[in-house]
C-alpha cells in the first residue's frame, strides 16, 4: 500500500520498501543517556518508507498520517530549517550527509501504525525506517550500530530532543521472539529469548492515552542533572557507581535531587542485570516483582510518573499481574504488565474500570510480541 502512496505522489514506482519497528522497553529506564543497560524489544508496529532515487539534490517526502503536498528540503538543510513530522526525515538525511556520506535527491513515501504520543518510539521507528532506505540507496554500507547512531544524532541535534541510543538501536538491531540486552556504552548486545507464549505469560501494552510530551524540558532537565552528578563525582557517566557504594555515593552528594536520580540509575542498572539473569534461567514470573520495583524508582526518585501510569499499575496488580510498570520517558504514555496469559483481557478491564472511576480517558491495550528490527521487505 505505501507504494501505492509514493506512485501517487511522485510518479513511477519506489526503488524498494523499508521497514522499522516502534519498541517497548521491558525495564532499563532513563539509563541509556547514563551509558547504563537497557532491555527493549521491537513490536509489530513501526513506520514503512517507500523511496527513490531523483535527480538532483533535493528530498521530497509524504506521509499517510499528514495528507497534503510533498514537503521539500535540500541535502544541506540544516536543524530549524524543516519543522513538524518531516523534521525527522530531514534529520536523518542532515545527519548522513554532514557527515560525509555522499547522498543524492530522493522521493520517500511513509506510513506508520506506531501509536504518536503513546511512548513507543514512533520518531525512532521513522528515522531508522529512513536511515535503512537511504543507506541501501546510496549504497552506503552501514551497519544497525551507525544508522542508529545517525538516527539518534538526527534526533538529539535536529528535531532537538536529547534522547539516548536505546530506541535507534532497539528499531534497528532487534530480533524476532528475543529482547535486545544492550549495553549503551559500548553498543554491544545480547539477544535474550522471549517466548512467553511457552511459559504461559503474557505482555499487555496499555496506553493510557496520558499526553506524552517530551520535548519540554522535563526529559531534558533529567538528563542534566544526572551529568552534573557524574561530574560532582568525579565520573564520565553514572553508569560507573559500582550498586555496593550506593550509600557512600548518596553522601557524597549534597543536592537531594541528584541524590534521588543517582539511585533511580544505579539501582535501575542492576535491575536490568537481575532480569537478564532470571530470563537466562528460565524464570519468567520472577521477572514480575523487578518491573514493579522500577516503577516504584521511576515514581518516587525519578518523577517522572503522572496520575494515569500510577493508577494503571495499581490496577494491573490488584487485577493479577505478576509485575507492572510505566515504560517509555514517563509524564504520560503506556504501562506494561506481565500477566498470566489467560488473564490478559481481565486485567485490561479492571485498569479500564479504575481509568473510569478517576475520570481518565478510557485506555487501550494489546498483547506484545517481540519483533524483527528494520529490514527492506522489498
Amino acid at each position: 500500500m505505501i507504494a501505492e502512496d509514493f506512485t501517487a505522489a511522485f510518479g513511477g514506482a519506489p526503488d524498494g520498501v523499508w521497514a522499522a519497528p516502534g519498541r517497548v522497553n521491558v525495564i532499563g529506564e532513563h539509563t541509556d543517556y547514563n551509558d547504563g543497560f537497557v532491555l527493549p524489544m521491537a513490536l509489530p508496529q513501526g513506520v514503512t518508507a517507500a523511496a527513490a532515487r531523483r535527480p538532483g539534490s533535493d528530498v521530497r517526502v509524504v506521509s499517510r498520517q499528514e495528507p497534503g503536498d510533498p514537503v521539500t528540503f535540500g541535502l544541506d538543510a540544516g536543524p530549524g530549517t524543516v519543522t513538524g513530522w518531516a523534521a525527522y526525515v530531514a534529520g536523518v538525511v542532515w545527519s548522513l550527509h554532514s557527515a560525509g556520506f555522499d547522498l543524492g535527491g530522493a522521493d520517500l513515501a511513509v506510513d506508520g501504525d506506531v501509536p504518536a504520543g503513546a511512548g513507543l518510539s514512533s520518531s525512532a521507528a521513522l528515522e531508522c525506517a529512513v536511515a535503512a532506505a537511504l543507506s541501501d540507496l546510496f549504497g552506503l554500507r552501514l551497519g544497525p550500530n551507525a544508522l542508529a547512531r545517525a538516527a539518534q544524532r538526527a534526533e538529539n541535534d535536529f528535531v532537538g530532543m536529547p534522547c539516548g541510543i536505546m530506541d535507534q538501536m532497539a528499531s534497528m538491531a532487534s530480533r524476532e521472539g528475543h529482547l535486545l540486552f544492550l549495553d549503551t556504552r559500548s553498543l554491544t548486545t545480547e539477544h535474550v529469548p522471549f517466548d512467553l507464549a511457552a511459559s504461559g505469560h503474557a505482555l499487555l501494552v496499555i496506553d493510557t492515552r496520558a499526553p506524552h510530551r517530551l520535548v519540554d524540558g522535563e526529559y531534558a532537565d533529567r538528563r542534566q542533572t544526572c551529568e552534573k552528578a557524574a561530574a560532582a563525582l568525579g565520573l564520565a557517566a553514572l553508569r560507573d557507581v559500582p550498586a555496593g557504594t550506593l550509600p557512600e555515593t548518596l553522601s557524597a552528594l549534597d543536592d537531594e535531587t541528584q541524590r534521588r536520580r543517582v539511585r533511580h540509575v544505579v539501582t535501575e542498572n542492576e535491575r536490568v542485570l537481575d532480569v537478564v539473569r532470571r530470563l537466562r534461567a528460565g524464570d519468567v514470573t520472577g521477572v514480575g516483582p523487578l518491573l514493579t520495583a522500577s516503577h516504584a524508582s521511576l515514581r518516587d526518585d525519578y518523577a517522572v510518573t503522572v496520575p494515569e501510569l500510577d493508577t494503571a499499575v495499581e490496577a494491573a496488580l490488584a487485577a493479577g499481574a505478576f509485575g507492572a510498570r510505566m515504560t517509555g520517558g514517563g509524564f504520560g504514555g503506556c504501562v506494561i504488565a506481565l500477566v498470566p496469559a489467560e488473564r490478559t483481557d481481565p486485567v485490561l478491564a479492571a485498569v479500564r474500570r479504575e481509568f473510569a472511576a478517576h475520570g481518565f480517558a478510557e485506555p487501550t491495550g494489546f498483547v506484545a510480541t517481540p519483533s524483527p528490527g528494520a529490514r527492506r521487505l522489498r
